[in-house]
């Protein structure tokens, strides 16, 4: 069962108001990440601590950069659990993980960050990791 949406509305403003896409459905994330032109950055969001703590603010903070990916887009995990279950074909072959951060390049995954690299890290660290990667693919 989903989460509420008054629960994970200010989670899904976090990143929509830096700039985010909501991808809500299986065909919107088909839509996207395959096709897409340069860098995409996909976020799949999540209510917990480290995403809070962590990830959505170093995300953030990441696209203080120089370069940085052409598309953002994001899901949520626990709301949106027919397109989480979709993006997450495109992040194989790792396994399942919220908040995870992917970066693909002309539809290829080409950087992926898992819940364990987020977890006891800074949103300084998470956006160090994120620079590094938009400064070779992007």
């Amino acid at each position: 069962m989903p989460y509420p949406e008054q629960l994970v509305a200010p989670f899904r403003a976090d990143l929509t108001s830096a700039g985010f896409q909501e991808l809500t459905t299986p065909e919107q994330v088909d839509a996207v990440l395959p096709t897409a032109a340069g860098t995409t950055l996909l976020v799949i969001n999540s209510v917990c601590g480290c995403a809070a703590g962590a990830a959505r603010p170093g995300i953030k903070m990441s696209l203080n950069n120089a370069k940085k990916p052409n598309n953002l887009v994001t899901v949520f995990a626990g709301q949106d659990l027919e397109a989480v279950q979709q993006a997450r074909k495109y992040t194989l072959p790792y396994p399942p993980s919220s908040p995870s951060i992917a970066l693909f390049k002309d539809g290829k995954l080409v950087h992926f960050v898992e819940r364990h690299h987020i977890e006891g890290r800074t949103a300084e660290m998470i956006a160090e990791n994120l620079q590094s990667a938009f400064d070779t693919y992007c």
